[in-house]
């Protein structure tokens, strides 16, 4: 049987691989032909993907042979506006997202899109809110973020308020993480890397300060990696991102991804119904009624509309 490896760090170029048996890293390579087997992402291979490398040559570099079949993923549409994507990780218990709502805030459709592609793609999804202690000083904004734990947990989300810099929360994000492969993902300056150091004390990675003139985030992480967690589990630090285009979302689909809508719309009067204009639709009374978040709604809304043209779609499973 061959020896199986799993990537734990993906610059562009290279990649590193932890054998299975041993925990030895080895430097590896993928061959100029590995990219145009059909894989419509700008990354064949991804950080989380367990593979087959050959034996290393004279230099010591190995070449990716296989990825064997990946159990799930993240992905999201590449930010050069082509037709390809994007593998965020892959083969993950948990994806983390990182938000924050001041300096620099999150926006809800970027929450909504990201936990929409966790459903679709079958991954438990995890929000931290992270610089509780900027909102310590004022009461409104104290109950916006009340707000925004109470709406994510009726919808049955766990969400989180930590705070990297006191330590509030931290223990409690350490016990949610612990013997899981989680991956952290984010707007940039939301202080994932900072989360990082202080779940994993020794390890000192970069860090930025906020642009104080976009209040927005320098890329500190450039690339993908996987770390080994203390009590167990292990955290993929990823680049920041600004927006978060789904992908292959199939338009009669999208309900499905939005738990609290596809709730509602057993209820109605159509079976086909789109829940934007038809009688009878349920999710448009709930809305009405405030059941329904209008901020969800309208992430409902913003998917909807880019998937009503057919785009090429991606291969599942590899």
């Amino acid at each position: 049987m061959k020896q199986e490896y799993t990537i734990i760090r993906n610059t562009g170029s290279s990649y590193i691989a932890r054998a299975d048996s041993d925990g030895s890293e080895y430097k590896c390579l993928v061959k100029g032909n590995f990219r145009i087997k059909g894989i419509r992402t700008t990354n064949p291979v991804a950080v989380g993907d367990r593979v087959h490398l050959s034996a290393p040559g004279p230099d010591g570099i190995s070449y990716i042979e296989d990825v064997l079949p990946r159990r799930n993923y993240i992905i999201r549409r590449a930010s050069n506006l082509s037709k390809a994507a994007h593998i965020i990780a892959a083969n993950i218990d948990c994806a983390v997202l990182v938000a924050t709502l001041v300096h620099p805030p999150t926006s809800f459709t970027f929450i909504d899109r990201f936990l929409s592609t966790a459903e679709a793609y079958g991954v438990e999804a995890l929000i931290v809110f992270n610089k509780a202690d900027l909102l310590a000083d004022d009461p409104d904004d104290r109950e916006f973020l009340k707000s925004a734990l109470y709406l994510y947990h009726t919808i049955g989300y766990k969400a989180i308020a930590v705070s990297a810099h006191t330590g509030e929360g931290i223990d409690e994000l350490r016990s949610l993480l612990k013997d899981k492969i989680s991956l952290l993902s984010g707007n940039s300056g939301v202080g994932k890397t900072t989360l990082i150091n202080a779940l994993i004390p020794g390890l000192d990675l970069r860090t930025a300060e906020i642009s104080s003139v976009h209040d927005t985030g320098m890329h500190t992480t450039t690339f993908s990696e996987m770390y080994p967690l203390p009590d167990g589990g292990d955290i993929i630090d990823t680049p920041g991102v600004r927006g978060f285009g789904v992908y292959d979302f199939e338009r009669d689909m999208v309900s499905h991804y939005f738990p609290e809508i596809f709730r509602e719309s057993t209820n109605c009067r159509f079976d086909n119904c789109t829940h934007t204009h038809e009688p009878g639709c349920a999710v448009l009374a709930a809305v009405a009624d405030h059941r329904i978040a209008e901020s969800r709604y309208n992430s409902y809304l913003s998917i909807l509309e880019e998937t009503s043209s057919p785009g090429d779609k991606y291969r599942k499973g590899y």
